[in-house]
């Protein structure tokens, strides 16, 4: 059973910074990209940042200069430092991963469970 569990979340206040960790485990034969995604209160989850496993990464407008993502491939770990934090950054943040389990062989992508990020001003 493949699971992506979430750390790092928390009360922050304006101008802060956190970083959250996202850590794959179960049966994995590879990991394609990761990413990370948010979804605040009444809006629809969007995009933060993404990472192939060839360190070639995305970001959101909203986030660059700010948002840093990277992995751990030896770890199968992706994380996101968020820096100059602001209060539109208050929202639950997911983990996302295109991933192969052992069995059955074929990608699909996977979800963590969601940590929450709150800005205060």
């Amino acid at each position: 059973q493949v699971q992506l569990v979430e750390s790092g979340g928390g009360l922050v206040q304006a101008g802060g910074s956190l970083r959250l960790s996202c850590a794959a485990s179960g049966s994995i034969f590879s990991i394609d990209a990761m990413g990370w995604y948010r979804q605040a209160p009444g809006k629809q989850r969007e995009l933060v940042a993404t990472i192939t496993r060839d360190d070639n990464t995305n970001y959101a407008d909203s986030v660059k200069g700010r948002f840093t993502i990277s992995r751990d491939n030896a770890k199968n770990t992706v994380y996101l430092q968020m820096n100059s934090l602001k209060p539109e950054d208050t929202a639950v943040y997911y983990c996302n991963a295109l991933l192969t389990p052992a069995w059955p062989r074929y990608n699909k992508y996977y979800w963590g469970q969601g940590t929450q990020v709150t800005v205060s001003s």
